[in-house]
């Protein structure tokens, strides 16, 4: 028997790909199955310090992210003998990461392009897992896609359901068991009751704050550094632009420092002073950078956050470019404004390299880390797609030892 702790994207396609290969699998989720429309009402809360975007439920994060799919990380995993090629492919194949047709690029995402490559700045479509067919760009990416166009983790969860994985829900894992250093079952509590498997192999995909805090329990020292990829979004008033009817980030500009993509933000109409304005009218763009890691996890399961100067440095370096942006793109410029700093895609509190080795195996033998705590940088990108390669090696090896 293989324990899953967790149900997004790296414990998902774990799931699918073991529960495919006729091994059994459970899977303990810790929030609920829900409707994907519902999804942005499981949005976990923080201290009132950090602004940081994880959810708790089947599918965690990848329900309400942009279902945005880049390749990250290649030269920092290739120092820990890792390429991952091999496995972008299948994942891009199985999922069908594409471009999305001109039919569902909005006026304002061509905007951005076109202000884009006049800038110079490498400029494309975003990478998408979203099938045109079922998209009726609402701008809803956020809140958990109506119509189910865009790809969840859910949909490998269901797959590994039908493969004969059993799915525990809203069920919290007390413990990690484990005997002479091998691991030997999880105890967990769903409904007041406590429960025991018995697993030589568990594999922990709870999230880059939850995952540190299980592996803590057991010694491993875990949760001292975390990178959550900060963003602000920076916007203005053109007037029945529409961004936000549009299939959202989907333009990529990169650099070394930052990304940009076109989204639309509410918090931009709230901060400007004109009652005429309406969401219609806001072109707006996400401003996305790697950070340094510095921060840590509390007991309780508190994100701590420090900004470098290099942190504040990209930021500001990547609203400058935004700015110059909106600009070309006609925005008026005594209406730009910005979102608060806050973070998305919280990870490294568990890198491989430090609490974790090349295989995600930790200093327990049968212990894995599948999700993005496993990370050995903040990417400054979306990470979902390295993770499900990540996890689609781990697969692979798991069912050569198994």
């Amino acid at each position: 028997m293989i324990t899953i702790i967790g149900s997004g994207a790296g414990g998902s396609i774990l799931a699918k790909e073991l529960s495919q290969a006729k091994i059994p699998v459970t899977i303990i989720e810790k929030g609920p199955y829900a409707k994907t429309p519902d999804s942005f009402k499981f949005y976990d809360k923080y201290n009132k310090k950090i602004d940081l975007l994880t959810t708790t439920c089947v599918g965690g994060s990848t329900t309400v992210s942009m279902a945005n799919m880049v390749r990250t990380l290649d030269k920092e995993l290739s120092q820990y003998n890792i390429d991952l090629t091999e496995q972008y492919q299948y994942i891009e194949n199985l999922i069908n990461i594409h471009q999305m047709n001109n039919s569902h690029i909005g006026k304002a995402t061509q905007l951005f392009l076109d202000a884009g490559e006049k800038l110079g700045l490498k400029t494309m479509k975003m990478p998408k897992a979203i099938q045109e067919e079922k998209c009726i760009q609402c701008g809803k990416d956020a809140l958990g896609c109506p119509t189910d166009a865009k790809w969840t983790a859910k949909q490998f969860i269901n797959d590994a359901i039908e493969n004969g994985a059993k799915l525990i829900t809203q069920a919290k894992v007390l413990k990690i068991l484990t005997d002479n250093n091998k691991v030997k079952g999880v105890k967990y509590e769903k409904n007041g009751q406590t429960f025991t498997i018995k697993s030589h192999i568990v594999i922990l995909a709870a999230g880059a704050i939850n995952t540190p805090l299980i592996l803590r329990t057991l010694g491993i020292n875990a949760g001292n550094e975390i990178f959550f990829d900060p963003f602000v979004t920076i916007g203005g008033v053109i007037k029945n632009i529409k961004l936000n009817h549009e299939v959202q980030m989907n333009g990529l500009i990169t650099t070394e420092n930052f990304i940009l993509s076109p989204h639309f933000s509410n918090f931009i109409r709230d901060k400007i002073n004109d009652n005429s304005i309406t969401d219609e009218d806001i072109f707006s763009i996400m401003v996305k950078t790697p950070d340094e890691g510095k921060g840590y996890i509390t007991d309780e399961g508190q994100v701590i956050k420090t900004n470098t100067i290099n942190d504040i440095r990209f930021m500001a370096e990547g609203c400058a470019t935004a700015g110059m942006i909106l600009e070309k793109v006609g925005v008026d410029p005594q209406t730009i404004v910005s979102t608060v700093y806050r973070g998305a895609h919280p990870g490294g509190t568990a890198a491989i390299g430090k609490v974790i080795d090349n295989n995600l195996e930790t200093p327990i033998k049968g212990l894995f880390v599948d999700d993005a705590s496993a990370l050995p940088k903040s990417p400054g990108k979306p990470p979902i797609l390295t993770i499900l390669a990540l996890s689609k090696r781990l697969a692979d090896h798991i069912q050569k030892i198994y």
